[in-house]
């Protein structure tokens, strides 16, 4: 038997794949590659595989011609290639009227669970809504209805786009569909309601956070898509600059004092800490966080999750593992002065606290502490740097090409000499022609320095400390951005459009 080593996404005949469930093909360990005169070509690892592609090519009436692979090798095909046919707008297509009528009345009157097949057609849709979504990386699927139509959004690098709309008739049901798998009130549609599923889809552990609202036109469900394996990453793969990695890396060294991460909502705040923690995860050291939600499980990290339902808010539970003897906390944000005043405690008392504040910049971080009402004297003791961030696009490395950039552009990056080119993406097949493809963070790390203490400590205003930073060599979120546009990493408009939004908040 011929032995492979790989199977490339070419090689394989995809009109095969509609004959073979994904089960059947993961559970036989077997993937069909393509017809050859009057032989079946087949990946097999054992004889499971051999049965399988024996019983295919006998209704194919033809003769089975197997194809030794690695294990390992033949799953991860089969999710790869699976996930490429399964894409929402056929999946619609092949739902035809009559299908339309039976999800509209689907859940209508109680249903026994086990009448639903994996072909009934909203699970079809659902599916294929979450196949679709995991390849495309989106963080969130927008479910919202209108009069006579529901829309279908993706968030793909921090940017909403309509993938679908499918008739009102199927909303209902949508819904109650994704409720089931969340574990939610199927019969609740006066309250909001918030669940979790755990997905494996071609391959990856997806983690799905589920929140559905009631609306005029009806329920309204977000669904956010965490990849356990993708969320973790290495302080050195966020995109700091090596100046700005290396002092972090000496903040995370210290033995106490609150390092705070700040920036809007989905400005990577909380991969951040993850990443930090990650560095800070050794056996000789206890690492205690509160959360809400657990969004990663970190081995080796007790992790709390807090539900104000019953009580356990973040200075609840701040105050409760103090009594486990930690050495790093890291509380998922400080919302209120109770929270505020025992992170200050607790760094203060030696341990070493991380956490994220809302702020539109590194220098904004104590005066906001000041504001909950924190005394400046403690913030000014317990506060060692601010790290300030957003996200930006990247440019699509496939389709990226040089431009002469115009002179707003290189009065924006306010560079001499001004550079002769700049990058951008003019849109590919790979990037679904937005041209940029996966995102990075842009940074300014304000340094608590003594003369910055002691303006802290006077309650002076954010721009002043602002200024003296800036004489002393803080780098704005600005500037370390303009480097990243000119080694082509990024672009002008994308910089513009994320710290823009900011200056009208």
């Amino acid at each position: 038997m011929e032995t492979v080593d790989n199977i490339k996404d070419d090689e394989i005949e995809f009109s095969l794949l509609e004959r073979i469930p994904l089960s059947y093909a993961k559970g036989n360990v077997f993937l069909p590659l393509r017809r050859e005169e009057d032989e079946l070509f087949g990946a097999v690892a054992d004889s499971r595989g051999i049965y399988a592609l024996r019983d295919l090519a006998l209704r194919l009436k033809l003769k089975p011609r197997p194809v030794r692979a690695d294990e390992q090798v033949i799953i991860d095909a089969i999710n790869r290639i699976y996930s490429r046919t399964s894409r929402v707008d056929e999946v619609m297509d092949d739902i035809s009227g009559e299908d339309l009528s039976l999800i509209a009345t689907e859940f209508e009157s109680p249903t026994d669970m086990l009448e639903l097949t994996e072909e009934a057609p909203i699970i079809r849709l659902l599916n294929a809504l979450l196949m679709e979504a995991a390849k495309e990386k989106a963080s969130d699927i927008h479910i919202e209805p209108y009069e006579k139509s529901v829309d279908v959004r993706f968030r793909v690098d921090g940017i909403l786009s309509k993938v679908l709309s499918p008739p009102k008739i199927i909303h209902d049901a949508l819904i109650s569909r994704i409720k089931i798998v969340a574990g939610l009130d199927i019969a609740e549609k006066r309250l909001p309601q918030d669940g979790r599923i755990q997905l494996l889809v071609g391959g990856k552990n997806i983690d799905i956070r589920v929140s559905i609202i009631p609306t005029a036109l009806g329920e309204r469900a977000v669904l956010r898509l965490l990849d356990r394996q993708s969320g973790m990453l290495g302080l050195e793969k966020l995109g700091l600059a090596d100046s700005l990695l290396d002092s972090l890396k000496t903040a995370l060294a210290r033995q106490n004092g609150i390092i705070l991460v700040t920036g809007p909502t989905g400005s990577g705040k909380t991969t951040t800490l993850y990443a930090s923690l990650l560095r800070l995860n050794t056996e000789d050291r206890n690492i205690i966080t509160v959360e809400d939600p657990v969004e990663y499980q970190l081995s080796g990290i007790g992790q709390m999750q807090v539900n104000p339902k019953i009580g356990l808010t973040f200075a609840a539970g701040l105050r409760s593992i103090l009594r486990q003897d930690p050495d790093i906390m890291m509380v998922g944000e400080v919302r209120d002065l109770e929270t505020a005043e025992i992170a200050v405690h607790a760094s203060l008392t030696g341990h070493l606290v991380l956490s994220t504040l809302h702020t539109n910049d590194a220098p904004g971080a104590a005066t906001r502490l000041i504001d909950m009402g924190i005394e400046p004297f403690l913030v000014a003791s317990s506060l060692v740097c601010v790290l300030a961030q957003r996200l930006v696009r990247v440019i699509c490395p496939l389709c990226r090409e040089s431009y002469t950039p115009s002179s707003e552009e290189l009065s924006y990056l306010g560079i001499d000499p001004p550079p002769s080119e700049l990058y951008r993406g003019k849109g590919c097949t790979k990037c679904l022609g937005k041209g940029y493809s996966g995102r990075t963070g842009i940074y300014e790390l304000l340094e608590i320095t003594p003369d910055i203490r002691t303006m802290i400590a006077e309650r002076k205003d954010a721009q002043a400390i602002r200024t003296t930073a800036l004489s002393s060599g803080f780098r704005p979120l600005q500037k370390n951005a303009a480097d990243k546009i000119i080694r082509g990493i990024t672009t002008v408009e994308e910089v513009v459009r994320v710290t823009m939004k900011d200056a009208e908040e």
